[in-house]
């Protein structure tokens, strides 16, 4: 293109500064309807968005009958994936090598229809809690949520105290109570792990941060904000994230191993969160595995997951518009691009590596027959992969932070590295769109619940299962009676998930019955399950904004739309959706809302505020005259 046909920046600065200005007056207007506002969300208390009483029963109603232990009560040991997608792991479809989780798939149970929020502190709100995100005070990022909706009360993105943690229940019956990972649920004192049930910690508390070193990822935060127990805390020198987290966690256990008293460890790994990064023997493994490219990667990954009994043999592939033709990279371009989805590869299996390094301390210590081990995802993968080649833009963004993304060091410490939204889709095969977005991609992810203790009498389900449905499960392990209107002398938010063990166990095929529903949204994006069928509605510009009807048994891949040919099924769902919005309070998001970009707004708003709207300001007054150098030469 001649440098005359070049897009001039400019407009796309001036509109980043006119939606900084609306930011900053309209912050100012929702603190000051803020007390107006509180007494309306003091209603949300107690609301479920389910319409019928729990199918499988109550946390309480199935526990020790299916618990086997040497000990009155088990373990509980909750690892948490970031942006894993749907068959990333070996047991779900993956080339990656993941034996640690391979072996307690084999040895417990795989939920193959298992949904969860498509971004982190949503879900993380959900899966402590069992309560709907809205209602925890957490329905969006915190980085994200514009100031029309911060008015409210429970659109802050931090975890509410009309909610109560499953390691708060825990620890009060007696439990210790370990986090070893990132928070991202609040950075205040009285929001950390520490103050919401956890003994001992390590947190990081921001959206994501360096697996190498102590920074921030991107210029919104002005530090990766590390905690100890409460207190600010610095990495040592050889930190490498799933390492240390691994690290910290035995710490903690081996800390009271003596008392007899059973232990909850929390481990919210940054693997694969960007930066993507992973030590430089795990990137060799992978080196020419992805030389084949996405729509292979894809294929092959479906292939597996039909094989496996995941999904049904004729499930069928939605092509996303975000995935470019492989044959139309240059061989440069493939060569970055297969490196990048190497590091991606190597990072999860470091994480499964060191997950079986924890695994192996607790056989050496006489705990592993006592302990069971939930693995999940806090959502689908994140598809905000940079272009391959190296451009004066993008080293703008990255540089400041001290990195680069120099082919030679992918993944190592200074580099910032991520997968493009074609691998993306590969990472979430066989299913549509990911990370952010209601479609499958974003939501469905793997589940394994496995351990001595839990003799599980199936090994795969189909059922649709819910994030909610952790913490009750929890409860119903450990004998602990989950509360309902009040706890610590405060009102709270009753549990709306239901305990898996009757599925685990083989009572029941399903524990939600055909008329429960269960309703979603975040940031304009939602969806209504019931029974085999989910309403689904996907913002732009990936999605097109229209409601859609898909059987998500058999066609997991969310191919056909079913909504012209069940209209009346199609209503009924719509309407249950609105009743879901009322009872939870979904605000509507405002006109334009784009999350990436008032994640910008709001980062500047929060770490500079008048200073970087004057630099931003001079920015604009300069760039016409930059703009006129470039054309010049």
């Amino acid at each position: 293109m001649p440098v005359s046909e070049r897009p001039c920046p400019c407009s796309a600065v001036l509109s980043l500064v006119a939606l900084f200005l609306l930011h900053t007056v309209s912050v100012d207007a929702a603190e000051g309807n803020q007390r107006e506002l509180a007494a309306r969300d003091n209603n949300l208390l107690g609301v479920h968005g389910v319409a019928s009483a729990p199918a499988g029963g109550s946390a309480d109603d199935l526990g020790p009958a299916v618990i086997h232990t040497s000990r009155a009560r088990p373990n509980v040991v909750l690892v948490l994936a970031d942006d894993l997608g749907f068959s990333d792991i070996a047991p779900y479809g993956s080339e990656i090598h993941t034996p640690t989780l391979s072996a307690l798939a084999a040895s417990g149970i795989r939920f193959s229809n298992y949904h969860t929020a498509a971004s982190c502190a949503p879900t993380r709100a959900m899966l402590l809690t069992g309560v709907d995100s809205h209602i925890a005070g957490v329905p969006n990022i915190p980085e994200m949520i514009p100031p029309e909706q911060r008015a409210y009360p429970h659109y802050q993105g931090v975890l509410g105290r009309n909610v109560v943690t499953v390691a708060t229940l825990l620890q009060d019956a007696g439990y210790h109570t370990y986090m070893s990972g990132k928070w991202h649920l609040g950075m205040t004192p009285d929001l950390l792990p520490s103050h919401r049930g956890f003994e001992r910690t390590v947190a990081m508390a921001d959206s994501g941060a360096d697996n190498w070193e102590q920074k921030p990822y991107i210029p919104i935060y002005e530090r990766a904000n590390w905690f100890a127990d409460g207190e600010r805390f610095d990495l040592p020198e050889d930190f490498y994230s799933s390492r240390f987290l691994i690290d910290k966690t035995i710490e903690f256990v081996d800390s009271n191993i003596d008392d007899g008293a059973p232990f909850f460890a929390y481990i919210p790994f940054q693997a694969v969160h960007i930066p993507v990064q992973a030590p430089q023997a795990f990137i060799d493994r992978y080196m020419g595995v992805y030389d084949i490219g996405w729509d292979v990667l894809r294929e092959q990954r479906l292939a597996r997951a039909i094989a496996l009994g995941l999904v049904p043999a004729e499930t069928a592939m939605v092509r996303m518009s975000t995935t470019e033709d492989w044959a139309a990279q240059t061989a440069q371009d493939q060569r970055i691009h297969a490196k990048r989805m190497a590091v991606y590869a190597a990072m999860v299996e470091a994480m499964d590596h060191h997950l079986g390094r924890f695994i192996d301390h607790l056989r050496a210590i006489g705990e592993y027959e006592n302990t069971v081990f939930i693995f999940t995802s806090d959502n689908g993968p994140e598809p905000s992969g940079m272009a391959p080649a190296k451009t004066w833009l993008a080293d703008l963004f990255i540089a400041p932070q001290g990195y680069n993304n120099d082919y030679e060091t992918l993944g190592l410490k200074g580099s910032l590295n991520t997968i493009p939204p074609s691998f993306t889709s590969a990472a979430a095969s066989p299913l549509a769109f990911y990370k952010f977005h209601a479609g499958e991609g974003g939501m469905r992810v793997p589940l394994i619940i496995a351990g001595e203790p839990l003799r599980a009498q199936r090994d795969l389900t189909h059922a649709f299962t819910y994030v909610t449905d952790i913490a009750p499960t929890i409860l119903g392990l450990t004998g602990v009676k989950a509360p309902e209107k009040r706890y610590g002398g405060r009102p709270i938010a009753a549990i709306s998930g239901r305990n898996l063990l009757p599925l685990i166990a083989g009572d029941v095929d399903r524990i939600r019955s055909a008329d429960d529903f269960v309703g979603y949204e975040l940031a304009g994006n939602a969806a209504l399950f019931q029974g085999d069928y989910k309403m689904v509605l996907n913002r732009g510009p990936v999605g097109d904004g229209l409601w859609h009807l898909f059987n998500i048994v058999s066609d997991p891949g969310e191919s056909v739309d079913l909504s012209a040919q069940l209209p009346e099924k199609s209503q009924q769902m719509l309407a249950l959706y609105g009743q879901y919005v009322a009872e939870v309070g979904v605000l509507p998001v405002p006109k334009g809302y784009d999350g990436g970009k008032q994640g910008f707004i709001n980062g500047l708003h929060d770490r500079a505020g008048k200073q970087i709207l004057l630099l931003m300001l001079l920015g604009v007054v300069l760039l016409p005259f930059y703009v006129f150098y470039r054309r010049r030469h």
